[in-house]
């Protein structure tokens, strides 16, 4: 079971805050980063090991975690979450199919129902009403979901332009198909969790900086207005971990591997 007062004290809440404060603060709290596929380490998605390591040892993580440890928060509070698989689209090339890599939530709590996610690193800041619906504004971004064909599909709005995030099935999954997923992308060798690096944090006003070696090394800072983008040198990347996304405790081994120092937090 999850330490709900732990939880909270991590996002900087206390009590019975409600979903869409849990959520936002959350986002804001909690870095988004792959540094464990990156150094070649699987994740796992036991409850104890996701409290360990995005709430005891401060850490962040990727989807299948965030949104994991979303969900038992949440339910903790006595909502009601369901998990959902998605094909990220944001990026994609024409053709190209993507996996379904990456974890969403339905939050239901008197008798309303939210989209939430906390594990994508440019998306939505708080819940969002579940299903196709209109545009809502959020620190000055924009969201909406649309249907095509069978999925529901995420867009953000890009200048003038419908930007699609990621699409999926509405029919919930069972937590095995979440740990398969999650497999694939903590240890496969084309994934690019394993072969890439990103890191991410969003500010309290909905900014987000990025840091990111996917095509090259480079930290991105973005608000609605626009996003500035700053080539980086690997050497840079620890002081960086450890100011800009406070994830101290890394540094690069011989080969340029980002690695764990021996006087890293730990629980």
């Amino acid at each position: 079971m999850l330490d709900l007062d732990a939880y909270l004290e991590r996002i900087g809440l206390n009590g019975r805050p409600s979903i869409a404060q849990v959520h936002r603060a959350h986002l804001t709290s909690i870095p988004f980063e792959n540094l464990d596929p990156h150094q070649g380490l699987p994740v796992s998605l036991e409850m104890e090991d996701l409290e360990r390591k995005l709430v005891s040892e401060r850490r962040g993580g990727y989807c299948f975690e965030q949104n994991l440890l979303l969900k038992s928060a949440l339910e903790a509070l006595g909502a009601e979450v369901d998990m959902f698989l998605a094909r990220m689209r944001l990026g994609a090339k024409p053709g190209v199919v993507r996996p379904r890599s990456h974890l969403l939530l339905r939050v239901s709590e008197n008798g309303a129902s939210w989209h939430a996610d906390v594990g994508f690193a440019r998306g939505i800041l708080e819940p969002i009403p579940f299903g196709p619906g209109p545009a809502r504004e959020q620190s000055g971004w924009s969201f909406r979901v649309v249907e095509d064909g069978s999925e529901l599909v995420l867009q953000k709005l890009a200048g003038d332009e419908w930007a699609d995030v990621y699409g999926f099935i509405p029919q919930p999954v069972p937590l095995i198909d979440v740990e398969t997923s999650n497999w694939w992308t903590s240890t496969h060798p084309r994934s690019l969790f394993v072969t890439g690096l990103i890191v991410g944090v969003r500010g309290d006003d909905g900014s987000g900086t990025l840091l990111c070696d996917w095509s090259e090394l480079s930290l991105s800072e973005q608000t609605p207005a626009g996003t500035s983008v700053t080539p980086l040198e690997r050497e840079a990347i620890p002081e960086l971990l450890a100011t800009r996304f406070s994830l101290p405790g890394f540094a690069l081994d011989a080969d340029g591997r980002i690695v764990r120092t021996a006087d890293a937090p730990r629980s």
